[in-house]
């Protein structure tokens, strides 16, 4: 039986945003933060590169959550939707599910909704895999 990929620890810029993890196995992922002033833009409401980057994470996480140890994989693709603006004082939940994963190209959908179920932005992506980490990554 083939081990499959654990969740790594959050980045150090995820973690610095507050940003937790929620859930991570079966092809879905999801990750959270409380938004507090220094998420808003000058409009005073979450800023979209947040949002942006809690799907890149729950996206891809959701994918490697099904890979193997030894696969690897990248975001060639994400398209994000901004739907509602989260404010000051609420919880906005990331969530990524895998729609379809190939030999090297996976599809991937997500969401991101307030903790009271409000749709803020929607996401599809692409991910490439590799059979082993690309030597061009390090």
């Amino acid at each position: 039986m083939t081990e499959l990929s654990e969740p790594s620890n959050l980045t150090e810029m995820a973690t610095e945003i507050g940003i937790q993890r929620e859930q991570w196995g079966n092809g879905s992922s999801s990750v959270s933060v409380e938004i507090t002033a220094k998420h808003c833009n000058k409009g005073g409401v979450a800023h979209g590169g947040l949002y942006t980057l809690m799907l890149d994470m729950a996206l891809g996480g959701s994918l490697v959550s099904i890979l193997p140890k030894a696969e690897w994989c990248a975001t060639t693709s994400l398209n994000v939707s901004f739907i509602s603006a989260a404010r000051p004082g609420e919880k906005i939940i990331s969530t990524g599910k895998v729609v379809k994963r190939g030999q090297n190209v996976a599809h991937l959908k997500g969401e991101i909704t307030t903790d009271s179920g409000r749709m803020v932005a929607t996401a599809t992506g692409t991910w490439a895999i590799w059979g082993q980490k690309p030597a061009s990554m390090g």
